[in-house]
């Protein structure tokens, strides 16, 4: 009889068939099916089924339940293989020069979406992807491609490029309007076609010239500014940043491919959090000043710097989250988010109102992808502290 197709599939190198009854070797087949048979009885089914046809074709049903009754697992590596990776050879031989702890964030995330790049084909690169942000008084949107959200990238981490010296990805069509949403327009505008896959491979650069440059900056302070056209940054906070607009982005683009991403690492998203919040009080005295949020009631003004005053609690569930005083009546004197800015203080003995979001939630509600008045918050206490809070946390985004 001919050799059947399953014969010789998985018996062990060097194993030798020893011989058996058909009986025995037919009450093996369930074991070898699930591969449970020891080297020497794999080889003597295998070499049986080579000569058995009923044997052989009750080895390939048995084989097809087995496949039938295992979970499939994705091909997809795990997005921490790399974290886990990297700091197993940085337990072994640390760097020279390490990334520092506040850079970290970008780091991932730009590894992460690059990983998610790698995996889409060419023709995903058109994918129609719609950028949503919130203008301060009602959502907005913009429609561009997977290619056009790595060319927005692009141009606005080339803020923190110019802070650093390197060169500006925009040349010399930058122009004088240093806002992220007139850089991106400016590119979209400068480029002769619509951008392809091709973008992938200067963004990518960019970003390791970056993580690079902040490596060997001795700015422990976060001295050096950013500017980010009508308001600035000091270092420290424009990487934190770009690392959410990173992982915004990648959502962005995995939500219109149908692929599956995971939020940044707990400590990450942490970092994320902290600097939201230090520059929620700043958000709101702009809100304030423009009309958008109601000033104090009951004819109280506000309070002169470093008094104590009236405070929200923000609580961030799930990962990385925790707990925030928020001061609601002093703004910063400047426009410029930098640490030991003079404000109010926030006060446990003042607090007004408890806002409790899950993490994710107040992300997405950071990136403008969930309108305030939508955002799915535990509520309790001053209702118009609660409500002006969320509206300038959904004004925290930008195109």
């Amino acid at each position: 009889m001919a050799r059947g197709p399953l014969a010789g599939e998985g018996a062990a190198p060097g194993a030798e068939a020893v011989p058996l009854e058909h009986r025995v070797l037919k009450s093996l087949l369930g074991a070898w099916a699930l591969a449970a048979c020891s080297a020497e009885e794999t080889a003597a089914v295998e070499a049986h089924l080579g000569g058995c046809g009923p044997c052989a074709e009750e080895a390939r049903r048995l084989r097809k339940a087995v496949g039938l009754l295992q979970r499939s697992e994705t091909l997809d590596l795990d997005p921490a293989l790399r974290t886990r990776v990297l700091a197993s050879c940085l337990d072994r031989r640390p760097p020279r020069i390490p990334v520092p702890e506040w850079a970290a964030p970008y780091d991932a995330e730009a590894a992460r979406l690059d990983a998610l790049l790698q995996d889409i084909g060419d023709a995903e690169w058109h994918t129609p992807v719609r950028l949503r942000w919130f203008d301060g008084s009602a959502p907005a949107s913009r429609r561009t491609t997977v290619a056009g959200v790595i060319a927005h990238l692009l141009s606005v981490d080339g803020l923190v490029a110019v802070a650093l010296g390197l060169e500006d990805p925009l040349g010399d069509t930058a122009g004088d309007d240093g806002s992220p949403e007139g850089r991106t327009e400016t590119y979209w505008r400068a480029s002769h076609f619509p951008p392809t896959r091709s973008i992938r491979v200067p963004w990518r650069d960019q970003t390791h010239h970056l993580v690079r440059a902040v490596s060997l900056t001795d700015d422990t302070s976060g001295a050096v500014p950013v500017s980010y056209g009508a308001f600035g940054l000091s270092l420290h906070d424009a990487m934190l940043d770009r690392a959410f607009e990173c992982w915004v982005h990648a959502e962005d683009i995995a939500n219109a491919v149908d692929y599956p991403y995971d939020p940044p690492a707990p400590r990450h998203l942490h970092q994320m959090f902290d600097l939201a919040v230090r520059i929620l009080p700043l958000t709101l005295a702009a809100r304030r000043r423009a009309g958008l949020a109601a000033p104090p009631r009951g004819g109280r003004h506000l309070v002169p710097a470093g008094e104590p005053g009236r405070s929200l609690r923000l609580e961030i569930e799930g990962l990385g989250g925790g707990e925030w005083l928020i001061p609601l009546d002093s703004p910063p004197l400047s426009t410029s988010l930098e640490r030991g800015d003079p404000g109010a203080v926030a006060s446990a003995e003042h607090e007004v109102a408890h806002v409790a979001l899950d993490g994710v939630e107040f992300c997405r509600l950071a990136a403008g992808h969930v309108p305030p008045q939508d955002a799915a918050a535990g509520q309790v206490g001053d209702r118009e502290a609660i409500r002006d809070v969320l509206f300038a946390a959904a004004s925290l985004s930008r195109m």
